[in-house]
């Protein structure tokens, strides 16, 4: 039979062969003999296990006897070693034809395929290893700014009230400690979260957003911005409160830090249900930016578009994250000098509250 498999043999770019049931190879072609750097008389002189890595020859030889048993052999991979000593993988299907007592097989190199998956594996577990650090760093960062913080609002308590008759200097006072409060808030929440695992639970835009107000009370004050709010097609979302809070912190602080000069910041966040998924819709009439340009950088780290100083490219960036972690999704559309806005789509599988 394989006299009349000649002319495959000599022109296929796999590697063909066909074996005896003894284990020896009985015929190999030009690409089998090339691959392997033996000649095709080589190949032949010795039983094909000592071909096969040594740590792969236990796996070969019982895959070998079910073919001997009249079972062939698909999606098998093992290692040879080329006559320079390098190894090579190879994806193997065999067919037993048994009233020939020969095997006839087709192998694909697949060495490159491994060191790539090899290298993919590394990777992750170097990422692995470095959100672990994160973790710790994220934990630990968390846990001693508690500290100085405690002695911050300590310092405002010990200020009496009845001595200062400033009313301005007591409004900054007061807008001290609630800012200070604000992020004993969080910090404890990152150290819970770190403690315990992360879980969703049910989030209302509304009470969000007044947290996040009074949060940077005196940034939206000084700002003079406005807030156009309608949550009246979906009142909330599944989601981690502390991701929803940075989400809104984020891009409200942005759309102050962006604000064109001498045009005060008008915010829009509404709510929407349609047919595409339940929906937020945040827009600001800041500077905005060329789609064109940097567009596809929006939600990239450590990207900056306006000089800002006191910009660190990370805000959109957590945005996002947040986002696409819960497996939702978030766009972004700006014209220069006329504004931003963000559609932010939830996760279909999230459960939603509307009001009736």
């Amino acid at each position: 039979m394989y006299l009349q498999l000649e002319p495959l043999f000599e022109q296929s770019t796999d590697c063909l062969c066909i074996a005896d049931y003894d284990g020896y190879f009985v015929k190999t072609n030009p690409a089998f003999v090339e691959l392997l750097g033996y000649s095709e008389e080589e190949l032949g002189s010795k039983p094909i296990s000592e071909f096969i890595y040594e740590e792969d020859r236990k796996l070969t030889a019982g895959h070998r006897a079910k073919l001997k048993q009249n079972v062939p052999l698909v999606n098998f991979e093992n290692r040879y070693v080329r006559k320079n000593g390098e190894l090579v993988w190879l994806h193997w299907t065999s067919i037993p034809v048994e009233e020939e007592k020969l095997i006839y097989a087709i192998a694909k190199d697949v060495t490159r395929k491994k060191e790539l998956e090899s290298e993919r594996i590394s990777h992750l577990s170097q990422l692995s290893e470095v959100n672990e650090k994160l973790k710790r760093l994220n934990y630990t960062t968390s846990h001693d700014l508690r500290s100085p913080l405690n002695n911050l609002i300590s310092m405002v308590d010990l200020i009496d009230p009845s001595k200062i008759e400033d009313t301005e200097t007591l409004e900054i006072l007061s807008y001290i400690r609630l800012s200070a409060e604000g992020l004993k808030t969080s910090l404890n929440s990152l150290v819970e979260n770190n403690i315990l695992a992360e879980k969703k639970e049910m989030v209302g835009f509304y009470a969000t957003l007044l947290k996040v107000q009074k949060t940077i009370g005196t940034l939206i004050q000084n700002a003079g911005a406005k807030f156009e709010v309608d949550f009246s097609a979906l009142e909330g979302v599944e989601f981690i409160p502390s991701y929803m809070e940075s989400v809104f912190l984020n891009l409200i602080t942005n759309s102050i830090k962006y604000a064109r000069p001498g045009v005060p910041p008008v915010i829009s966040i509404r709510s929407v249900w349609e047919d595409s998924g339940q929906t937020l819709i945040y827009s600001d009439n800041g500077m905005g930016f060329d789609m064109d340009k940097v567009g596809h950088l929006v939600f990239s780290l450590d990207q900056k578009f306006h000089g800002n100083k006191d910009s660190k490219g990370v805000g959109l960036y957590l945005v996002h994250s947040h986002i696409t972690y819960l497996g939702g999704s978030i766009s972004v559309e700006s014209i220069v000098n006329e504004g931003t806005t963000f559609t932010i789509k939830f996760e279909p599988k999230m459960l939603l509250v509307a009001q009736g």
